[in-house]
């Protein structure tokens, strides 16, 4: 889970780079700033993990959510975006993939703590 979390900031900050060069630089600035702020507290919670796995997993879950809230709304509206005739604004699309990859690392991290909670009551059970 530990490299997923890592993966997850580092497409976050790849996309905050692929801005600066996509969009007009007011909006990439923008859009970097959110990226950086997203990914690099991704990649600070996959750091904290390796010290102290689950609470560093656990806060990459709520770094996920927030970013995955954020970008709730650009994934709806895009769509409509990707159908309209014209040229193809970037902005939507980039905050789309990193709402996906929220999405994604969130669910992946809420399957992990299940897992790790149905151990601990196998472990539990077993030892009584």
């Amino acid at each position: 889970m530990r490299i997923v979390i890592f993966l997850a900031g580092l497409i976050i900050l790849t996309l905050g780079a692929v801005a600066m060069c996509l969009m007009e630089k007011p909006a990439a600035y923008g859009f970097l700033n959110g990226a950086l702020t997203l990914g690099g507290g991704l990649l600070i919670c996959g750091l904290f993990a390796l010290r102290s796995r689950w609470h560093g997993i656990f806060g990459a879950g709520v770094m996920a959510l927030l970013g995955a809230f954020s970008g709730l709304g650009n994934l709806a509206a895009l769509p409509g975006c990707l159908l309209a005739s014209g040229p193809l604004r970037p902005a939507p699309v980039l905050e789309s993939v990193v709402a996906l990859t929220c999405i994604l690392l969130f669910i992946g991290i809420v399957r992990a703590l299940s897992a790790e909670q149905k151990r601990k009551l196998l472990t539990a059970t077993h030892d009584t």
